[in-house]
Parts: C-alpha cells; sequence; structure tokens
C-alpha cells in the first residue's frame, strides 16, 4: 500500500500537484519489498559484499532477488574507468560494462545480470534531458525534484517488474555526504514514503577506526556519518559495523545510542578469510531474521529450500578451508599494486582451488619490471602463471619475456584477453619466423601485424565504440585441451571486452609451427582460445576471452580448474581422479554453456 493511495496513478508532475511518480506498466505498490545499502565514513567498505551477501541469505529462503548497483560519477558506464581509480571493469552478457561490485553479486547470488541492474548519474541525466527534449515533463521547468529523482524511482521499479523480485536490493556507490549521490539518497526517501511502512529496509554500512597510536577502537566518526544520513531523512533500521577485527560491545551499544537502532540490530562485519562466509556471518548475527521481520515476508520463507542451500554453500566453505596442498601462481601485470584491478581472477583462482583441494599463494609481479634478464629469477618458483588482460604499451615486453619463459620452461600459463594477444607475438617472434611480430596497439606501423583491428572495427568511432563487448559464442575444436576442459561441448560462450583480434592473414603460418586455435567465432574470422598440445607443454592456453567473469564459486571456471591442476602437478602432486572427471563432466545448466546449446542445436 501506498501512503496516499492517489499517489498511484501520478506519472507526470504538473501545475495540480507536485506529486512525481513514475510507475512503469504492470507495477503494483507494495508487491516488491526494498533493500538499500549505504555507506558511511570512507568507500571501499564492501558494500557490495555485504548487500549481496544479504540477498543471497534471503535467496536461500526461496525468495527471488534482485539487485541494482547505483553510481554518482557522470560516465554513462564503466568502460572507460582506470583501474587504479575504480578497480576492474565487470562486463555483463549484454554487453554492459560496470562496476566491479556486479561481480560480486553475480557470483554470490549466481545470476546473470543485465544494464538495469546498474545505473550511473549519466545515464539518469541522459534520460531525463532525453525526455525533456521530446516533452514528456508537460512544459514543467525540469529540476532535480521531482524530475531527476523520479527517474531513479523509475529505474528501480522497472528492475521490480522485469524481475518480479520479491525483494531489491539497491546499493548507493560512494559514500553518504558525496554531493553527486545526494539525489539518489533523496530518491529512496520520497521512495519509502511512496511505498508505504513496511516495504523498505535501509541498512547503513560503517567504519570503526581503532588508531594504532590508542589501541582501542573509536566509533565517533561512524557517529557522525550516521548523522549526516539522518538529516538526509534516512532513519536506517539495521547497521553494520566494519573493522579488522570484531566491534566490542561497547562500541556496539554507541552505535545503537546514537543511531535509535535497536542494539541486536547492529552488528559486526570484521574481516575473514573468504567473502563467502559473510552469509553465515550475517546469519549468525540475526540479520536475515531482521529483515524478514522489517519486511514482514515471513510467510514467503521456504525452511526446506533454505535448508538445502546452506547445506551446498557450507560444502564450499570446507573445501576451501581444508584445501592443503600449496602452490604459487603469479600474476604478470601493471596494475598488481591495486588488488581491485584483478578481483574476479582473484575469485576464479579460490573457487578453482577450493574445488581441487589446492591452497594457492597469489605472486603479484608488475611487468614493467620484467626483462629478458630477469624474468627468470622472477618466475623461479611460480607453479603457474597467468598474464591477465590489460590495454595500451606499458609493460608489455615484460609480459612477452614472461611468457616466452613459461612456454620454454613448460610452467602452466593462462592467457586473458591481452594475455592471448601477446602470447601469439611472442610464438610468432621467437617460433613462427616473425621475428618483427607486433600489435598496430603496440607499434601502428609495425611490418608483421599478428594482432590488428579486423576492417569493421575500423569503421567505429571513440574509446568505447569499436569494443567487442559482452557474451559471444565460441566453437571449440573436438579433441582439444580447451574442450576437454568444458566437458567436451563443441560450443561454449563467454564474455569479451577487447578491440584488437589475431590477424586472419597470419593464422596459417602460427599453425604451421604449432600454435591451435581451439576456440574460433562461429560467424567471423575471429580466433577466440588458442594452445600448445599437450605433447610439447603441460598447459598452454590463452583465450580472448574473460573467463574470470563467469566463474563462480559452485561451479568453477573450467580454464582456471585447469590451471590450477597443472600447477598442483608441477608441484608434485597429482589431483584426485574423480574430481578431475567430475569438473570436466560438461554440465548443461554450466554459465558458459552457449546460446546454441540453450537452444537444443549443439
Amino acid at each position: 500500500m501506498t501512503a496516499d493511495k492517489t499517489l498511484t496513478s501520478l506519472t507526470y508532475a504538473t501545475d495540480e500537484t507536485e506529486f512525481f511518480i513514475p510507475m512503469p506498466t504492470g507495477y503494483q505498490p507494495g508487491q516488491t519489498k526494498y533493500v538499500a545499502v549505504f555507506g558511511t565514513v570512507m568507500s571501499g567498505l564492501g558494500k557490495g559484499i555485504f548487500s549481496s551477501s544479504l540477498a543471497k541469505i534471503l535467496q536461500d529462503k526461496g525468495l527471488t532477488v534482485a539487485p541494482i548497483k547505483l553510481e554518482g560519477y557522470l560516465n554513462r558506464d564503466s568502460g572507460t574507468l582506470n583501474p587504479y581509480r575504480h578497480g576492474e571493469v565487470f562486463v555483463l552478457n549484454d554487453g554492459m560494462e560496470c562496476d566491479m561490485d556486479l561481480g560480486t553479486y553475480e557470483r554470490m547470488l549466481n545470476q546473470d545480470l543485465s544494464h538495469l541492474n546498474f545505473t550511473t548519474s549519466g545515464q539518469i541525466f541522459s534520460s531525463v534531458l532525453d525526455k525533456e527534449r521530446r516533452g514528456q515533463y508537460l512544459g514543467r521547468d525540469v529540476q532535480m525534484i521531482p524530475h531527476v529523482t523520479g527517474e531513479v524511482k523509475l529505474r528501480l521499479r522497472e528492475l521490480a517488474v522485469s524481475t518480479r523480485a520479491d525483494v531489491v536490493f539497491v546499493e548507493i556507490g560512494g559514500t553518504v555526504g558525496d554531493v553527486e549521490n545526494a539525489y539518489y539518497i533523496e530518491a529512496l526517501r520520497e521512495m519509502s514514503y511512496e511505498e508505504g511502512p513496511g516495504n523498505f529496509c535501509f541498512v547503513t554500512l560503517t567504519y570503526i577506526v581503532e588508531p594504532r597510536i590508542l589501541g582501542e577502537q573509536k566509533s565517533k566518526p561512524a557517529q557522525l556519518n550516521l548523522k549526516l544520513l539522518n538529516a538526509a531523512g534516512i532513519h536506517p533500521h539495521i547497521i553494520a559495523c566494519r573493522a579488522s577485527a570484531p566491534v566490542t560491545k561497547k562500541v556496539r551499544e554507541k552505535i545503537a545510542m546514537f543511531a535509535n537502532v535497536p542494539m541486536q540490530r547492529v552488528f559486526s562485519m570484521h574481516d575473514c578469510d573468504s567473502v563467502y562466509v559473510i552469509p553465515e556471518m550475517l546469519r549468525g548475527a540475526g540479520i536475515d531474521a531482521a529483515v524478514i521481520d522489517l519486511l514482514d515476508i515471513a510467510g514467503s520463507v521456504n525452511e526446506k529450500t533454505e535448508e538445502e542451500a546452506r547445506r551446498v554453500w557450507a560444502d564450499y566453505i570446507a573445501r576451501f578451508r581444508e584445501a592443503k596442498h600449496p602452490v604459487t601462481i603469479g600474476i604478470i601485470g601493471k596494475y598488481t599494486t591495486v588488488r581491485d584491478s584483478y578481483a574476479s581472477i582473484i575469485q576464479s583462482i579460490e573457487h578453482a582451488a577450493a574445488a581441487v583441494g589446492a591452497k594457492v599463494r597469489l605472486e603479484w609481479i608488475d611487468s614493467t619490471d620484467l626483462t629478458k634478464e630477469s624474468v627468470a629469477d622472477a618466475l623461479s618458483k611460480m607453479d603457474g602463471v597467468i598474464v591477465p588482460g590489460g590495454f595500451g604499451i606499458r609493460g608489455v615486453e615484460g609480459k612477452i619475456a614472461c611468457i616466452r619463459h613459461a612456454r620454454e620452461t613448460h610452467i602452466p600459463y593462462l592467457g586473458l584477453c591481452y594475455g592471448m594477444q601477446l602470447a601469439v607475438i611472442e610464438y610468432a617472434r621467437h617460433v613462427a619466423g616473425l621475428p618483427h611480430a607486433s600489435s598496430t596497439e603496440i607499434e601502428p606501423d609495425c611490418p608483421q601485424p599478428v594482432i590488428d583491428l579486423l576492417p569493421e572495427q575500423k569503421k567505429l568511432e571513440g574509446l568505447g565504440g569499436n569494443m567487442r563487448l559482452g557474451a559471444y559464442d565460441i566453437n571449440l575444436t573436438a579433441g582439444s585441451l580447451i574442450a576437454g576442459l568444458y566437458g567436451g561441448r563443441e560450443c561454449i560462450r563467454l564474455r569479451f571486452r577487447h578491440r584488437y583480434e589475431v590477424n586472419p592473414d597470419y593464422i596459417e603460418q602460427l599453425e604451421e609451427n604449432g600454435l591451435s586455435f581451439s576456440g574460433r567465432s562461429p560467424e567471423l574470422p575471429i580466433m577466440h582460445a588458442l594452445e600448445l598440445s599437450t605433447d610439447t607443454h603441460p598447459f598452454f592456453v590463452a583465450t580472448q576471452a574473460h573467463p574470470e567473469l563467469t566463474g563462480r564459486p559452485l561451479r568453477p571456471e573450467p580454464m582456471f580448474v585447469g590451471l590450477v591442476i597443472a600447477a598442483l602437478r608441477r608441484s608434485g602432486v597429482e589431483p584426485d581422479r574423480k574430481t578431475i572427471e567430475r569438473l570436466t563432466a560438461g554440465d548443461p545448466n554450466h554459465p558458459q554453456t552457449s546460446a546454441a546449446a540453450d537452444a537444443g542445436t549443439t
């Protein structure tokens, strides 16, 4: 029920009323509940981890959940953001380039999300201005309130209708007090009024500081920032206190008293060994019960569904914690000082390691520091190597030196996106008789451009315009190593984010010299994956795709599983045969199943 029955029909603000409540077709106020998550004190507290964990435990109860991230920056998407500033760019199936938190939601909820789950100020303002040009505001002067906030409310309700969600989780990027996020907070305040009591649950993540010189936790910064949220008209129902160590009862009491929140709804969200233990941490604190009570949805809970979901999840946590075979995998990149730049890779390694009983230690190697002379020493202790995606020329020669060393000394190798392109360049230079091989991205006038833009891409303009984005089918060569990793499937579907391709003019020469392109586009002369024969190398695989984007805890990404298994063998440990057979059995419900397979044609 809305606060006023007349509100449901007011799609446009007019001179007769100031109410502006855009409603998409089919939306019923009160049918969908909302959980809004805010951050205070500082960014990077883990709002996405908290929100996705809370969403998961409601999903475990049989409820349908849908997340959305609201970002304050004016970019239309995250595609042009530097990883140093904003972590990795996460790409969805439909090609939307978004915030890394969308990856957390996909992995935690085992859902494939879309552009409906991610909104920026750039999108909001563009939509408002387009509507103004079309006269959709009936001659009104367009303002932040009610028009811009109305557009935010419309996005949330459209998601609710599209997903038929029982609960929509709304994460506000940045922190309370940021100028660019103020209208998001106002929109949620308005919407909670419009939807009526019992339909919104406000959750705040705050940070409890512990200055080393004092040796005790301090809550004053959290108190002051909660005051800012109260001033904006948002009174939280639940407060999660982030800290490195468990937050003391005394500090939680101060927060509860200051924010007028019951003590049982102020809990510690301290650091732990894996993000995937957070759901059980929330359950243990009773947060799920509090949300169920606040939103009055106890009648929708399925206890048997929850029991089974918890059992399966606990099995994954147990395998992760019981893994005992140590291996070291080096990640060779140029953003290694910012771990969030490779968040999905880190998670995919964890999934694969838990699946095969490996305890992986990551070694971060800055490719700008690598030379032909230093690479052997840098990789001397590696059981496996990953060269991830990237752009530009900085650190390229260091990566190529690394790839050559891994190939020649039989270190298991996995190349992702740029890591495949550079593997092609390395092989062309040192094996295929093309000493001047390069990419036109690195060297525009290189005499042997084994990596180049395809003709159809050269016609496109703008940094974001000529990218190959989103999910595409990959035809696999029967009997290849990669096909074996995916259970013998003929076609899989992975996500891409790149511009440059293997130049078709050089494919025959490369293959004649032993490089096998075992994954190809079904329709275009585009090489999607390569490998070396296992007769010559234990594991040398690269893909133009980003398989790390579709890895899930309960369904580890096969290429990462292959790498970790090869790393185990290099360390002298033979993985359990039944485990390998189970992981490569070819689950038809795996996220990498192709569009053709979905249609039943493969």
